[in-house]
Formats: structure tokens, C-alpha cells, sequence
């Protein structure tokens, strides 16, 4: 059997991206299971146009080109997958761009209207119900309807991770997911009829439930996945249980897309003008479960 074709992007050339991309590339593992190519700048010559470790307008545009010409290969069946390198998002608004990062900017390409930022690893794995917001604006975005299209989306996505019937749990809001509207209301107000709805549809899917220690039970194989509230609140404990191996997965997609657990790192990428010290472990797990799911497809 041929080798499936990964595209990689290389995200922002001022950050890490290229030197991880080039580094995976090389892999010897990856190598063992697909056929990578490298989209966006990565060659000496062609990072002496960007400015190493700052918010460049210039690298935006880079990012950019490379993120719609590996997106368009993706659609057009040209590559199996793409698993993509970190873009700055200061970057992207400087230059002129409206997409907060890679889950609204594919969302836009690939012209669907619901997608789903989930971070994947072997212990956990959650999706985000509400993602680059401030978080004085969580509670108004995490309306009923939201939550309920975010918990379908989980539930018809998993079982091409290998999840047939998933389990699922909603993280609450609030401390103690409100205590009965002591500690707030949203999560009776909002969160619960979203659980209730998606329940009477067949899906397994239970809470809201205390944040702090639902990831613990889903850590320990309770829920095969967890729906948290809003981005640090997803982020924090994934991240704590697998950094540098957690994946970035985009739902709702028409294409396969993975992505690292971690950002530009500018100041790394600046040290001794890109000095080659950065861990390619997570765009390497990224490709890994690229590759799985485009053979799922």
C-alpha cells in the first residue's frame, strides 16, 4: 500500500513552526507512515525574509498562504491530511486578518458552519464549547443551542477515534456547577437543557458536573471525553497530562486537520536566531493521528 500524503504547514516563520516542521519531516517514524510535505517557508534562505522571534504582519501573510494552498490540496483529494504548525494570532490581526486562528480560518475555507476544537491525548480528551473569547463573554456564548450543537458534533465525531458509543460529560461553569443556582445559574439555565435534549436524542452524555473533578474522572476511562466550558478550563488539565504529545483536532470539518498543543514560542525561536532547540514531539503525534484518521475516513 502507498503512504498516505500529510501536508504540513509551517505556521508563523518568525515562531518555531519551521524548525518543528522540517525536524518531523525527518522523522524516521513518520517517515514509516506517510509521505509529509512541508507548506510555508522553512529553508534558511527563505526564513531570511522574516524577522526570527517577532509579531511580523509579514509572517502572518506567509502563514497564511501556506494554511489556503495546503487546505484547497486537502479538498481537492491532493493530500490525505494536514497537521499544521502554530500561528500567532497577534500576527494574524496586525495583518489585517478577521480569523482569531486555524479553527474559524478552516471553518471559513472549507465553508462549514459548526466546527469544534478538540485536543486529543491517549489519558484525555476534550472538545470546547466556546474557544478565543474573553472570558467575560463565556456565559452569554454558551447558550443552550451552542452547547447542544457542540455535545452532536462530539458525539458523531468520536467514533472515527475509535469511540463507537461515546461516553460524554459536560463540565459545568461555575464552582460546583452552580450548587442548585447558589454559585451561579448558567449551568441549570443553560448547560443542563442542552444535556437533557442531546440525552433524549441517544446520547450518552451526562452533567453538568463539577469542573474539578470531572477531568479527573475522565483521566481514569469514566467518560471517553469531556465538553469544558471555555478554553483555559479545557485546556489547563490536557495540557498538564500531556504536553508536547496532545494533538489539536478541528471537528465538523470536510478535511482531515491536526495541529500541535502549543504556540509560536517566539522567544525560543529568537534565541541565537532560531537556534534548533525546539521539541517536535507534538507535531510528530499530530501527524500519527493524522494519518489514522484519513484512513478512517
Amino acid at each position: 500500500m502507498s503512504l498516505p500524503v500529510i501536508a504540513i504547514t509551517v505556521g508563523d516563520p518568525s515562531g518555531v513552526g519551521p524548525e518543528i516542521a522540517v525536524k518531523a519531516a525527518r522523522d524516521p517514524h513518520v517517515v514509516g507512515a506517510c509521505r509529509p510535505v512541508i507548506y510555508g517557508p522553512h529553508t534558511p534562505e527563505e526564513l531570511a525574509a522574516f524577522p526570527a522571534g517577532e509579531v511580523s504582519p509579514a509572517s502572518a501573510h506567509a502563514a497564511y498562504a501556506a494554511i489556503v494552498s495546503a487546505t484547497n490540496d486537502a479538498r481537492a483529494g491532493k493530500v490525505a491530511g494536514i497537521a499544521t504548525g502554530p500561528i500567532n494570532k497577534e500576527a494574524l490581526s496586525k495583518a489585517g486578518y478577521p480569523w482569531k486562528g486555524h479553527t474559524d480560518l478552516l471553518a471559513h475555507l472549507c465553508g462549514v458552519p459548526k466546527v469544534a476544537m478538540m485536543f486529543w491525548s491517549d489519558r484525555l480528551r476534550v472538545v470546547l464549547a466556546t474557544v478565543h473569547i474573553p472570558l467575560s463573554e463565556v456565559p452569554a456564548a454558551l447558550t443552550t443551542e451552542s452547547l447542544l450543537e457542540t455535545i452532536r458534533l462530539t458525539a458523531a465525531s468520536m467514533p472515527r477515534f475509535g469511540f463507537a458509543a461515546p461516553s460524554l460529560g459536560v463540565a459545568g461553569l461555575n464552582p460546583h456547577a452552580g450548587e442548585h443556582g447558589l454559585l451561579g445559574h448558567e449551568d441549570q439555565d443553560q448547560l443542563m437543557p442542552a444535556v437533557w435534549r442531546a440525552r433524549e436524542e441517544g446520547i450518552d452524555v451526562r452533567g453538568p458536573f463539577p469542573a474539578d473533578t470531572l477531568f479527573v474522572r475522565a483521566s481514569r476511562g469514566e467518560f471517553d471525553a469531556v465538553i469544558a466550558c471555555y478554553h483555559d478550563q479545557g485546556l489547563i488539565p490536557v495540557k498538564l497530562l500531556a504536553f508536547g504529545r496532545a494533538v489539536n483536532v478541528t471537528l465538523g470539518l470536510p478535511i482531515v486537520r491536526t495541529s500541535v498543543d502549543h504556540g509560536t514560542a517566539l522567544d525560543l525561536a529568537a534565541d541565537a536566531g532560531r537556534a534548533a532547540t525546539a521539541d517536535a514531539g507534538s507535531l510528530v503525534a499530530a501527524l500519527d493521528l493524522a494519518v489514522a484518521l484519513s484512513s478512517r475516513a
